[in-house]
């Protein structure tokens, strides 16, 4: 396969953090996408939460990542789609490994948004080749897609969103610079989205700066995004990673980033069984 204008979408990725690749994902990648998101909300992991909608609209706000089996569900879409081939192109580099799953799911009334939040604060990895690919499964309009501060990438940092629905800033480290009220002076930042249909995806450095618009009466929004990593990926733990483990941190309960807390030192290459590499196909192809 191959990406229209590929050369300029590899800059803007660099320098912005944050693209929109239209048709990447052909019908074949799609239906396995399909299958795959199915199977995380068929098989919830204890992850999983359910977020409040507003006072005014209740709606379903349902999550879910890093389920333990995930690769029992989701091998056919890395093994036998084109997204890691994507990102690859991106990278101009062979080697992807995938990381790990989220779903979403908002549908049912008025939900509130995903809080401004950036991926690297909850994660022990640093480098220039890492994605998330979001997929979207019904069109998304520009107004209620994923929203992103435009080189936010390559600035400050942050804590970590507790998610609360009280406060979107409240940290969970109080080690690193407290998360700023975005969508409370939005005209100070360089916000970006961008209206997507099937097939299309966006694709952004978990360092970005990003949130969810929130949905509306009447409409459904059900995604998944995939997170990959080059050969460049290093471990990189954060402050605070002594409260690895806790009950109200769920990416780490549990899961590989214990394991490598305990196993390898900074500036190691990030590398985990439960990590496998998928470009080189690295599995036999099952029937």
């Amino acid at each position: 396969m191959s990406l229209t204008n590929l050369s300029v979408l590899r800059q803007q990725l660099r320098e912005h953090g944050a693209i929109y690749v239209p048709r990447a994902l052909d019908d074949n990648s799609m239906r396995l996408a399909r299958d795959a998101y199915q199977w995380s909300l068929c098989h919830p992991s204890r992850n999983s939460a359910q977020f409040q909608g507003t006072l005014q609209s209740p709606a379903k706000f349902y999550q879910d990542l890093l389920n333990p089996n995930v690769l029992v569900g989701y091998q056919h879409l890395l093994d036998r789609s084109c997204a890691p081939d994507v990102v690859a192109q991106l990278w101009d580099s062979p080697d992807v490994w995938f990381m790990y799953e989220q779903v979403f799911l908002k549908e049912g009334g008025e939900s509130r948004r995903t809080p401004w939040h950036q991926d690297s604060s909850y994660l022990p990895i640093a480098g220039e080749k890492i994605a998330v690919m979001w997929i979207a499964f019904e069109p998304v309009a520009k107004e209620d897609s994923l929203e992103f501060v435009r080189r936010s990438h390559r600035g400050v940092l942050y804590d970590g969103s507790r998610f609360d629905p009280g406060d979107d800033t409240a940290p969970i480290y109080g080690t690193l610079p407290r998360l700023p009220n975005i969508e409370a002076d939005r005209g100070r930042w360089d916000i970006v989205s961008w209206a997507v249909e099937p097939g299309d995806v966006l694709i952004f450095h978990p360092a970005m700066l990003h949130g969810g618009a929130p949905t509306h009466q009447g409409r459904r929004r059900s995604t998944l995004s995939l997170r990959f990593f080059g050969d460049d990926a290093v471990y990189s733990p954060l402050p605070g990673t002594a409260r690895v483990g806790d009950s109200d941190d769920p990416k780490r309960a549990g899961s590989p980033f214990q394991d490598m807390q305990r196993n390898l030192k900074n500036g190691d290459p990030f590398r985990h069984p439960k990590f496998p590499k998928v470009r080189p196909h690295a599995w036999t192809r099952s029937p």
